[in-house]
């Protein structure tokens, strides 16, 4: 098996974790937060197979990695009943905006462990510096795989945390904004929200990128400099 087959392999793995600690999440919150709807089937896990979703977490994924695009989806959304909510507009806040801190958490560990690689060996230093460069260094030993499951870890949840940030029907970050509108605002965005995310699907690759090319510049910025 290649490197290049390896790491398709790594972000495949990377991904479905990713998706199943945000989807999770998600279910987590809910619950604390007096709805136990999604609790009570069965989303509270990291088992991937209770999050798929045919589109988002197979279909797309798997055409951006044939295209050698960054890997993004979504997985199959949290069943929420905002009716069972102590407080509606908090809940409904805290329960979406969890899943892209979750992502950030996972990113943020795995930040952590790369240092921990840099910093305890010549060669780890060596691997983490040119993944931080764009390049992989093999050094023929499992620093080299380890590094790079960490990286795409890093790479994924900080593409999927943004990107569900997004203010945009159905992403978490809508949440937060239509409960900032006037009544009559907060309709009309939701009615045609939907169409605002078709067109972010079809036109959005560059407002994506410019979104998370500042957050990824700061990782890779502290890994070549470790």
């Amino acid at each position: 098996m290649t490197f290049e087959h390896l790491n398709i392999l790594m972000q495949i793995v990377v991904f479905l974790f990713a998706i199943s600690v945000h989807e999770s999440a998600h279910a987590w919150m809910a619950n604390c937060c007096g709805d136990p709807t999604a609790r009570m089937l069965g989303r509270i896990t990291l088992n991937p197979i209770q999050h798929i979703d045919p589109i988002g977490t197979v279909l797309l994924p798997a055409i951006a990695m044939a295209t050698h695009l960054p890997v993004i989806g979504w997985a199959k959304p949290t069943p929420v009943d905002p009716n069972n909510f102590r407080n509606p507009v908090r809940d409904d806040i805290l329960t979406s905006v969890v899943g892209p801190i979750s992502n950030f958490i996972i990113a943020a560990g795995a930040v952590l462990l790369m240092l921990v690689i840099a910093l305890t060996s010549s060669d780890g230093k060596q691997v983490v510096n040119a993944l931080g460069d764009g390049r992989l260094l093999d050094t023929g030993t499992l620093l080299t795989p380890a590094a790079l499951l960490l990286y795409n870890t890093i790479m994924i949840n900080i593409l999927l945390g943004v990107f569900k940030l997004i203010p945009i029907p159905p992403l978490d970050g809508s949440h937060v904004l239509r409960h900032l509108l006037p009544e009559e605002a907060r309709r009309i965005y939701d009615a045609v929200g939907m169409f605002g995310f078709v067109l972010l699907f079809l036109l959005g690759g560059g407002l994506i990128s410019a979104l998370v090319q500042p957050v990824i510049g700061l990782v890779k910025g502290i890994l070549t400099s470790v």
